[in-house]
């Protein structure tokens, strides 16, 4: 691939853009709104003069509610020799080109498995992709060089390609992407008129529950309206699940013990089921989940502290697999909680504390 043409300049096709032009392609940049073209361009993404002639692919990054409009456009006129969208549906884009009549044998579909809270091209990231699932979606009529320009802009991007029917990825988003944003907004929304005192108790639990319903509400809008049968069913089935956690809460208020026993049995299921859910989820790099224990070191909250920590760590030869931070109410500081193998946790500690930090259990 030697040319490019990125359409739409958001998070996502800025980003992409971004990694195309890291990698030596030419990238030309078109959006609805030519100042955010411009941004783009002027963060080193490309350029947002049109291209001279056909190029080799088109990215098309538009809201799924716009996907095949912009691709049967572009289509249309030639724009390149193959075409990709990488909107987070696939289904409904694709039936929409074929009932157009067009020919889709120069299109395949896609999704990058990555994003961020944040959006426009000021949120873009050359590397936002790297090391995440980018889903491929071909069908019998895709032509096998445009299958090959995809793989090498999933390559470019160093994301990690992954291929699936169309249906199969819209149902597997809505239970792992859509289906969990509304859960989170449902938690947060609990807060907006909660009382103060209550909000300034928040700790890292009620952070990770609702940290991506921190998204903005349009675009998930768009992504929700393309996918909407799957999102409800899921939450048809987790309707279910909290009118059985909401009997047995109230079973467990009884003065009859055979009630609270039955409302405990019942609680418990439902954390046993999460508990078997959870370890399903992949661990580091997508292989299969590790258990690690906690190093749990408290912080000032200054610059260069988690800095030295990390180099501290490095000094002693212990690798930190993950960190999480929990900020102390109204203090100026924090525990740092740094994820490491159970055999390393000893010599990490012992580390530390020669090195004069504060741990705790």
């Amino acid at each position: 691939m030697r040319t490019a043409l990125v359409i739409g300049t958001g998070l996502i096709g800025t980003s992409a853009a971004l990694a195309l032009t890291r990698r030596g392609v030419v990238v030309h940049l078109t959006d609805h709104d030519p100042e955010q073209a411009r941004t783009a361009a002027a963060l080193g993404a490309g350029t947002d003069e049109a291209p001279a002639g056909p190029v080799d692919l088109a990215v098309v990054a538009a809201p799924p509610a716009h996907v095949a409009g912009v691709l049967a456009d572009a289509m249309t006129r030639g724009a390149a020799r193959g075409y990709v969208d990488v909107a987070s549906v696939k289904g409904g884009p694709r039936r929409e080109l074929e009932a157009r009549g067009l020919d889709l044998s120069a299109y395949i579909g896609t999704h990058p498995m990555s994003g961020r809270e944040k959006s426009g091209p000021l949120a873009a990231t050359g590397d936002l992709f790297e090391g995440r699932p980018w889903v491929l979606t071909p069908t019998r009529e895709t032509d096998t060089e445009v299958l090959n320009l995809a793989l090498e802009l999933v390559s470019h991007c160093r994301a990690v390609p992954v291929v699936m029917d169309a249906d199969a990825h819209d149902r597997a988003v809505a239970l792992v992407s859509h289906m969990p944003h509304l859960v989170s907004s449902m938690v947060a929304a609990r807060l907006e008129h909660a009382e103060e005192a209550a909000v300034r108790l928040c700790g890292q639990g009620i952070r990770d529950v609702t940290r991506i319903a921190a998204s903005d509400p349009g675009m998930w809008i768009d992504i929700l309206s393309a996918n909407p049968g799957p999102v409800a069913d899921l939450l048809a089935d987790v309707s279910a699940d909290l009118e059985e956690t909401v009997r047995a809460l109230r079973a467990l208020q009884s003065s009859d013990e055979d009630k609270r026993r039955e409302g405990g049995s019942g609680i418990e299921d439902v954390l046993r089921r999460g508990n078997a859910g959870q370890v399903r989820v992949p661990g580091k790099h997508g292989s299969a989940p590790r258990v690690y224990e906690t190093v749990v070191v408290l912080i000032d909250d200054q610059p260069g502290q988690l800095a030295r920590i990390f180099a501290d760590a490095g000094r002693a030869g212990v690798n930190v697999e993950d960190v999480r931070i929990e900020h102390a109410t109204g203090q100026q500081a924090g525990l740092v909680q740094l994820l490491v193998e159970p055999k390393a946790a000893s010599v990490l500690k012992e580390a530390l504390r020669e090195r004069g930090w504060a741990l705790r259990q």
